[in-house]
């Protein structure tokens, strides 16, 4: 067999171990992987000494996203691109159906945002604000036309977003029906609501005031609840973004009992503590996120979690917002509640991971890979087209060199975005070379991809059952 493109002598990783191997490529596609393919008429892309990794995969990013006439930094363009040096080739974003808008509404503008931008492939999620018996019988549509197969449902965020549990309940039912996955925010919105408020009239407006008024309670509340409604109906569920060791308790419990929970959980969630929020003047705006960063020792359990394989995947929930920008953090100076919520990080996911978890005795290689692409492909209805190093597959790599030292930077990272929420931090291991469907898109520390590169991938319900 000729090959197109070779990549040479690396340590290639799946879940399944980690052999020295060249990868042969034909087209957009894997066509073999061995020791000494022949190279005659081969393009050869060097992996020495390096980790060849299939292509990671971010089930949660906000790209182009607006709420409250307020709008992310990062659009579809800044955003893949910063994704692409950090070994992400496949994002999943929120397409949002805002209330008064049917869900092909919703779907059809984040098509318009994405089709001419992503330099990345792309599917998409559909949050869900209203649930009338018209949007119920959309979501069928949704699954079996448009390859959108979750949904998002909030169970925080009073007049906007939250639904409650009769909605909630309702949706999973449809699921069940048409084989797509509910996705939830779990946070006790009326709870937070009340906490805010009251603080507010306290005099209590600094950044820090955003952690102590969506205390873990409220997260580990809305999870509990969100199993049981889950239960109720059948069918599995993801909890996003879960952040507390009280709710990861709440999911394990679950899994062991068999029930089809499943949950990510986020970098930031692993790496930085509510500490942050007590940083001077007002640096502590650049983490307000939600749910919000937790006691230092909450981490332990959550990088358990992920050993144990309570949590299946790591995202970022990547929402950026430039702390210097009127229209941006700057929003909340006098009041907490109004700082946009959101931290950037679809850049550094696969560099701190490493770091934190094969570096640090945390997770194997494999484990790395499972949590960054294979799980997340697998879940999202993504494999094997995605997700894995094996002939067939899209020719989507990540060549990592273990040994090059970097300290990440807003001065040296390519998101849209004037700060990072992990500035300073030292890692060993970091993004060489990043291949998308067989074409080279970073090498030599430039961006050789070019916006609307990308492709829309529509995705198949996949059965999750008990596992």
């Amino acid at each position: 067999m000729e090959f197109e493109r070779i990549v040479k002598d690396g340590v290639v990783v799946t879940v399944d171990g980690s052999v020295k191997a060249d990868v042969g490529i034909v087209g957009e596609e894997i066509a073999a992987i061995g020791p000494d393919l022949p190279t005659e008429g081969a393009q050869l892309i060097a992996a020495e000494n390096c980790f060849v990794l299939p292509g990671c995969i971010d089930v949660h990013t906000h790209l182009d996203d607006a709420y409250d006439g307020l709008r992310t930094s990062d659009d579809f363009e800044s955003g893949t691109i910063a994704a692409a040096w950090g070994g992400t080739t496949t994002i999943i974003d929120f397409a949002t159906q805002l209330r008064g808008q049917s869900l092909q509404e919703g779907l059809d503008a984040w098509h318009q945002k994405a089709e001419s931008r992503a330099s990345i492939d792309y599917a998409f999620h559909l949050i869900i604000s209203e649930v009338s018996q018209k949007h119920l019988g959309d979501v069928s549509g949704m699954v079996s036309s448009e390859g959108v197969t979750s949904f998002k449902l909030f169970m925080a965020y009073p007049g906007t977003f939250m639904l409650d549990d009769s909605a909630i309940l309702k949706m999973l039912l449809q699921t069940r029906e048409n084989g797509g996955l509910v996705c939830l925010h779990a946070e006790n919105g009326g709870i937070i609501d009340v906490l805010v408020n009251q603080a507010l009239s306290e005099g209590h407006s600094a950044p820090k005031f955003h952690a102590t008024t969506r205390p873990m309670n409220t997260e580990i509340e809305a999870t509990r609840r969100a199993i049981v409604l889950s239960e109720i109906a059948g069918v599995p569920i993801y909890i996003v973004h879960l952040s507390a060791a009280g709710a990861l308790r709440e999911v394990r419990e679950a899994r062991d009992r068999g029930l089809p929970v499943y949950a990510e959980t986020c970098p930031q969630y692993l790496f930085l503590s509510d500490e942050e929020y007590e940083r001077p003047e007002f640096d502590g705006a650049k983490y307000v996120m939600a749910p919000p960063l937790r006691p230092l020792g909450n981490e332990i359990e959550l990088w358990k979690g992920l050993a144990d394989n309570d949590l299946q995947i790591v995202s970022t929930d990547h929402s950026s917002f430039c702390f210097h920008d009127p229209t941006g953090k700057q929003l909340g100076r006098n009041n907490f509640a109004n700082i946009p919520f959101g931290a950037p990080g679809i850049e550094n996911r696969l560099e701190l991971m490493h770091q934190g978890g094969v570096n640090e005795d945390r997770l194997t290689l494999e484990r790395l890979v499972d949590v960054l692409s294979t799980t997340p492909a697998k879940m999202f209805g993504l494999y094997p087209r995605k997700g894995d190093l094996r002939v067939g597959s899209d020719a989507d790599l990540v060549i990592f060199d273990p040994r090059k030292k970097k300290v990440i930077s807003s001065d040296t990272h390519h998101m849209q975005v004037d700060y990072n929420a992990y500035e300073g931090t030292e890692v060993c291991g970091a993004v060489k070379t990043v291949l998308l469907r067989g074409e080279t898109i970073v090498e030599d520390n430039q961006f050789r991809g070019k916006a609307g590169a990308g492709k829309f991938l529509k995705r198949v319900p996949v059965d999750l059952g008990n596992r």
